[in-house]
């Protein structure tokens, strides 16, 4: 059997960086580690070929060689995966989708022509999959029935179908599933408010995997929230520590986790003593009546500037993520974002409008009332609200575009990233052996002469850069690099905030030019 894994495109977006990727001739920020580890758990018999669209294009010398394609994508690749299906069964080839978008709405997927919808944990479906194949079936739903698979049977993903030197960062998943109850998060609705863990040894063998390889760069820890089992996690970090002083810490490491690591000095040592040099968290707003509301209690019980200058001050890199939308929110709430993010002086703020995703409790609770605009959701920032909220669209949109724009300007951004890393001390710098990547090239002299030049020249910040520069290097001089990386996102911010100001604009104006009706009911919509 030839197989063809296909990852969709993701389109331009917060995450994207495409003008900051190119610096560095990198086309993703991250491999599909779920296709990868789908390809681990199939027939090792089986032959796999694997293409990222978003490094490039499938070849019709791959179309004509595979003889089952299989595609997974989140709910931001809808378009693409669409796309692919057609384009898939235009060459009549078979074609099966998994993953978080198909199984929130696998309707969707079939309608485009999938074949075969592999849904929930692949550990449990895909076997099921693979006995149909081999009983000549053509089709079919592979569903877990609500069970969810033990993750210490997972096999290593299959690394060695991945283009390394395609990606900025590897992805490696420690544990799935949240304990936390957030309104609006479909996490809980896909792998569960237990969380699942691998064991310490299954997790290095992967490291071993990606070391033999070549590997020698940052790796992402994906999980939704790295610290749900926060015993299990100091386990994991005490069998880490050795391996990564015996091999000269080859790797850096970043991850997401919820805002209550700031509780827990051990684990952040640990975390920071194994090379952790940031954290995504979800803030989401500094008005604690919206929190509660949306049920995100674990954000309330605490001071969360404080938390933040906790984590930043032990040696690790806050990014954090941030919702405007959120029911009973009171005017100024993008304001109050912005102020909260310079307060803390978080360089990296993902900000977005609140959407309902399918199957979650919010999406539950709006379709009861009424208040559902479109069956579906996209979590892309350039997507207006998929429901009516309690005051009106066009000012929150206003406040979300304005926040956006002021977040994003680049004398903000880069004044922010330099107030966060003299914070940050030294201590947050990625320890470097002779085993570490970090090796002076043309790419890399290239990428810092154009960053100088465009922000210590062409630009209104060439003042402010030349001096915080100057600065870094007299008070942090090991974070040095890892200072610059950050100052080029705003390569990719300084576009991408227009953009979110015209789409967002042009959205709110054909809302207003149309009288949309809200969905009465979840009748007949996509279940899980």
């Amino acid at each position: 059997m030839n197989v063809l894994l296909v990852y969709p495109q993701f389109p331009k977006s917060f995450w994207s960086f495409e003008k900051t990727l190119a610096l560095l001739n990198r086309s993703a920020m991250l491999p599909p580690l779920g296709l990868v580890t789908v390809a681990a758990i199939l027939p090792q018999d089986w032959q796999f070929k694997l293409v990222d669209r978003n490094v490039r294009q499938v070849t019709e010398a791959e179309w004509a060689w595979t003889d089952l394609v299989i595609l997974s994508a989140m709910i931001v690749q809808k378009e693409d995966l669409l796309f692919q299906i057609q384009e898939a069964k235009r060459r009549n080839k078979q074609v099966a989708v998994g993953g978080p978008y198909p199984t929130a709405l696998p309707d969707e997927a079939k309608t485009a022509g999938a074949d075969y919808l592999i849904l929930d944990e692949g550990e449990i479906t895909l076997p099921l999959f693979v006995e149909a194949i081999g009983n000549g079936v053509t089709s079919g739903i592979f569903r877990a029935g609500g069970e969810r698979p033990d993750v210490t049977g997972t096999p290593i993903p299959r690394f060695d179908l991945l283009e390394f030197e395609a990606y900025a960062e590897m992805s490696v998943q420690f544990s799935r599933g949240c304990p936390f109850q957030c309104e609006f998060c479909d996490i809980i609705v896909l792998y569960g408010r237990k969380p699942r863990t691998k064991n310490p040894d299954q997790i290095i063998a992967e490291l071993d995997r990606l070391y033999e390889l070549g590997w020698r760069r940052s790796i992402f820890m994906v999980d939704d929230n790295f610290i749900g089992n926060k015993r299990n996690v100091k386990l994991f970090l005490k069998e880490l520590l050795p391996w990564m002083v015996e091999h000269q810490y080859p790797f850096s490491f970043a991850t997401e986790a919820s805002v209550d690591l700031a509780n827990d000095q051990e684990l952040m040592d640990a975390m920071v003593a194994c090379n952790f040099g940031s954290v995504f968290l979800g803030i989401e707003t500094p008005d604690e009546e919206s929190l509660a509301l949306t049920q995100k209690y674990q954000n309330t019980r605490s001071s969360l500037s404080e938390a933040v200058e906790r984590i930043t001050r032990t040696g690790i890199r806050v990014m954090a993520g941030f919702i405007i939308g959120f029911d009973g929110e009171k005017t100024g709430a993008g304001a109050r974002i912005v102020q909260f993010v310079e307060q803390t002086s978080i360089p990296t703020a993902l900000f977005s409008m609140l959407q309902a995703l399918p199957d979650t409790a919010l999406w539950h609770r709006l379709a009861k009332e009424g208040r559902l605009r479109k069956e579906s959701a996209n979590i892309n920032q350039t997507t207006l609200m998929n429901f009516v909220p309690t005051r009106p669209l066009e000012e929150i949109a206003h406040e979300y575009i304005e926040a956006f724009w002021e977040l994003y300007e680049p004398k903000r951004f880069l004044d922010r990233t330099y107030r966060h890393y003299r914070l940050l001390g030294e201590a947050t710098y990625p320890k470097k052996g002779k085993n570490s990547s970090k090796k002076v090239n043309w790419v890399t002299i290239r990428a810092l002469l154009t960053i100088c030049w465009r922000q210590g020249a062409l630009r209104s910040t060439r003042w402010q850069f030349w001096s915080h520069l100057l600065s870094m290097a007299y008070h942090n001089p090991g974070g040095v690099s890892s200072y610059l990386s950050v100052c080029a996102q705003i390569e990719h911010f300084f576009e991408y905030r227009q953009i979110v100001r015209d789409e967002i604009e042009a959205q709110v104006a054909e809302f207003l030019a149309t009288d949309v009706e809200p969905i009465k009911s979840v009748e007949n919509m996509a279940l899980i």
